[in-house]
């Protein structure tokens, strides 16, 4: 055998090694891919794993348990200094500036008329979020559900009802604002505040939009409080498929990202 010839040999020797080595490899990837997709199928079907319907009804039965029942308070705002509606500071700050130039502020009082409006206007917000909670599909509540965003629901509110909401609350405002003449007195005082020579604090011209927009911050904010609860204290569900689909959901978090959700009080 020439030295050509052997060359040629080794080469071939070494071409079929590597390719008995890939294929060994190929075999063994797909034999432990195989291998996990039985074990995770046989997982679920005996319960351990829940199933992504499952998950989605763990999610949404919670979110009905929890998320909403900050809407009630709204029937009471007075319990919660965080549900006044309160005029913008600048105001505040120039009411004794208003009071030298002989105008009358009733701060207090529109303060409470205004309150008064967003709480007549959360009538309609809980019916919408409702909705969208049933609309909401498995392949979302899986998401939402495994994420390292402990906000996800209330994300996925604000996508699905910022719209709808703010037409549906911006009629109730205006009525209530109008029986009140909160819009009037409120109106003569943007008027004397925002012609202020050589002053940069303004107000917010529309009050209406102020209010929804104040409405908006305050229900999503409850919303994220009471989701962090939901995620942080699901042992404390009511049922076994809310405790089961988000005890699933901690150890998915745990092994993709590498954290969990801080652990219930």
């Amino acid at each position: 055998m020439t030295n050509v010839q052997l060359k040629h040999r080794v080469i071939a020797l070494q071409l079929q090694t590597y390719n008995y080595m890939k294929n060994g490899i190929l075999i063994t990837v797909l034999a432990l891919l195989s291998i996990t997709s039985w074990q995770c199928g046989t997982l679920s079907k005996l319960g351990i794993i829940p199933s992504e319907l499952e998950m989605s009804g763990g999610l949404k039965g919670a979110l009905q348990q929890g998320l909403f029942k900050g809407f009630d308070a709204f029937a009471n705002p007075n319990s919660n200094a965080n549900l006044l509606l309160k005029l913008p500071l600048e105001l505040d700050k120039m009411e004794s500036l208003l009071g030298l130039a002989g105008v009358k502020v009733p701060v207090a009082d529109i303060s409470k008329k205004i309150t008064s409006a967003m709480t007549s206007s959360m009538l309609t917000a809980k019916p919408i979020f409702i909705q969208a909670l049933k609309e909401m599909s498995i392949r979302d509540a899986s998401k939402i559900l495994i994420t390292n965003n402990s906000h996800a629901a209330t994300d996925y509110f604000k996508l699905a009802v910022t719209d709808s909401l703010t037409k549906a609350l911006m009629p109730i405002i205006d009525s209530t604002v109008k029986v009140q003449d909160a819009d009037k007195e409120y109106k003569q005082i943007v008027g004397i505040v925002n012609n202020i020579p050589f002053s940069n604090k303004k107000l917010e011209p529309n009050l209406n939009a102020f209010i929804a927009g104040r409405t908006l911050d305050i229900m999503f904010a409850m919303i994220a409080n009471e989701e962090a609860q939901i995620r942080s204290k699901y042992s404390l569900g009511k049922t076994d498929l809310v405790r089961k689909a988000f005890s699933y959901a901690e150890q998915e978090v745990k092994r993709k990202y590498g954290i969990s959700v801080p652990p219930a009080q």
